[in-house]
Parts: C-alpha cells; structure tokens; sequence
C-alpha cells in the first residue's frame, strides 16, 4: 500500500517548497513522528501522562523552538558586532503543567500563560555588550512570535 501523504505538504519532497511542518500519530499510543525538511524527531508524553516518553512533550519542543531561536538570535548579533561571546545557553520552563490543557480543552480556555527564561553568557563581555545581549534576546523572533496573537487558518 502506498503513503498516503505522497505528495502532499507531509511529503518531505514537498516540506522543502512549502515550508510544511507534519506530525503523524497512530493508535493507542501518543508517539509522534515529526517532519520538518529532510528531519525526523519524534515527540511524546510522559509515561505518567500515558505515553512511551519517546520524544519531547510539544510544551517542550515548543520551548526547545523558542530557547534555540533566541541563542541562534544572539549568536548572530554577537558575530555581527564581532563581541566575544563564547557561548550562550537559555532555559525555559512553563509556570505550570498542560496536562490540564489536555483535560479541559473543549470547556475552558487553555494554554501556558507565562514561560520563566533564564540566560547566561559566557565570554570577556562588557557589561554594556551582556546588556545589548540581553535586550536582544527578547527581539527573537520566536519570542515576538509568541507575544503576539496568531490565528491558526485552513491552507
């Protein structure tokens, strides 16, 4: 039998012109395979929530996508003004458990309403430069993505 998704936006032929990113789930369980480009990552919940912990929760890679965007955002500014920074590492963490979300989704709003951030630079950095770093890690654009509403259409 063949692929369903053959040709369609899940088709990573296809995922490098459209800028599709798929998620396949199957029965009686919550693994998912994760298709961006030529990658494949899996995501999962935890064995507590009933999953295989196989792969990142989405709050996870959620967060992963917004702490990567906001150090590959430093990265570039730091080379751009040619400042040493050695390396920079964020961590995030939500204020509380989706597992809620899962739970209430049809009767109530849901969703994290504030994510912690934590920042360290490494690197022979003034303190005028680890202050323009930092103000620069809240114009990533992931960030500012999430800071705004955003509305989920048909294609």
């Amino acid at each position: 039998m063949s692929d369903p998704r053959q040709g369609t936006a899940a088709d990573p032929a296809s995922d490098d012109a459209g800028g599709w990113v798929s998620a396949r789930i199957g029965r009686g369980h919550y693994h998912t395979d994760l298709r961006a480009r030529s990658h494949a990552f899996p995501a999962d919940e935890p064995i507590a929530r009933g999953g295989s912990d196989r792969g990142p929760t989405p709050y996870e890679l959620l967060l992963g996508a917004l702490s990567s965007c906001t150090v590959i955002t430093l990265r570039m500014y730091a080379d751009r003004k040619g400042w040493p920074l050695d390396w920079a590492e964020v961590r995030l963490r939500t204020a509380r458990s989706h597992e809620e979300d899962c739970e209430n989704c049809e009767a109530s709003d849901v969703g994290i309403t504030s994510i912690e951030r934590e920042v360290e630079l490494s690197g022979e950095l003034t303190d005028e430069q680890r202050g323009r770093l930092m103000q620069i890690a809240d114009r990533c654009p992931v960030k500012r993505t999430l800071e705004q509403s955003i509305r989920i259409v048909p294609a």
